[in-house]
């Protein structure tokens, strides 16, 4: 009883708190989002935490890479809640039916590949992360390109869930839950649809294979190259990254899978591959990947660096 109401008080309290947002014109609002993700460094201690080690222990392999122009780990960590802010409340005013005009606002980058890939008839596997506002690409391209599901985890709080699950299916957008997500991905592709698919979260050992990421091992989901070597669906990466007050959706040409014919080497190889996407994403756009999850819990620690600063 007690969590059923609490459940209800949640829910009241999104409504009410995404409705005042909501109407809130949009670079205000976006001054808003900045705002509470300032306040949210200073006051989420534990999230800090997390954000600030993360990039310190990823900052010796990111400094080595051409084009990286960051920071400190203290200055990409207020730009990574600022960024979230700024994502909170264009979801607020998606999900109030006041997000047209940031639907509208947001430019695709090579949709021909999306076009090229889509055209093989075996449905499409958006390969992508939680970067930029995530929530944002999948609902402008379900809104403005094609409808597309997105394999997600079920909330905890089943009232909040069905409306976000109903507001998200409102813009043309379907959920894949994690459980049961694979059957229903090859049925899916099967009927020629598009399926998004978040590849940076850490994952079980029985269910991944451990690569370098951003310089240290991490846990990392094989499943979809499987798909793709399983059934011929493309892979494609796509992205959508913060410029100023619009967003932009890149997205690349098909992944081409390991040709290798032993699986475990065959799984590295892509694990690798899709990461790669990522890790660019990351020299380019530091403060809009979401630093806050532990990416690399369950792996043994990093390779030592040589002496000289050089690549392991």
């Amino acid at each position: 009883m007690l969590k059923k109401l609490r459940w209800h008080l949640e829910t009241a309290l999104f409504l009410a708190i995404s409705w005042s947002v909501s109407i809130l014109p949009n670079g205000i609002a976006l001054s808003v989002g900045r705002s509470l993700g300032r306040a949210a460094f200073l006051l989420l201690s534990r999230r800090r935490r997390v954000v600030i080690e993360n990039l310190r222990a990823s900052l010796p392999f990111l400094t080595r890479q051409p084009g990286w122009g960051g920071g400190s780990a203290e200055e990409i960590a207020r730009g990574v809640f600022e960024n979230l802010g700024c994502c909170v409340v264009e979801v607020c005013k998606i999900y109030q039916g006041r997000g047209k005009d940031l639907i509208e606002k947001v430019e695709f980058r090579g949709i021909e590949n999306y076009e090229k890939a889509y055209a093989k008839g075996k449905g499409v596997a958006f390969i992508t992360a939680h970067s930029g506002n995530w929530e944002l690409l999948a609902i402008a391209f379900g809104v403005r390109k094609h409808e597309i599901s997105v394999v997600a985890r079920r909330q905890d709080n089943p009232y909040l869930n069905a409306m976000i699950e109903r507001i998200r299916k409102r813009y043309g957008n379907g959920i894949l839950y994690k459980e049961g997500a694979l059957r229903a991905m090859f049925s899916a592709f099967r009927k020629q649809e598009i399926v998004g698919l978040l590849i940076d979260q850490a994952v079980t050992p029985v269910n991944g294979v451990l690569i370098d990421f951003l310089g240290r091992p991490a846990w990392t989901i094989q499943m979809p190259a499987q798909v793709a070597r399983k059934i011929g669906t493309p892979l494609v990466p796509a992205f959508i990254h913060r410029e100023g007050d619009k967003s932009i959706i890149t997205i690349h040409p098909e992944y081409q899978v390991s040709s290798a014919s032993d699986p475990e080497v065959a799984a590295a190889e892509d694990a690798k591959g899709l990461t790669h996407y990522i890790e660019e994403y990351v020299i380019q756009h530091p403060t809009q990947w979401y630093w806050v999850h532990n990416r690399w819990k369950r792996a043994p620690a990093a390779h030592p660096l040589p002496a000289d600063g050089g690549a392991p």
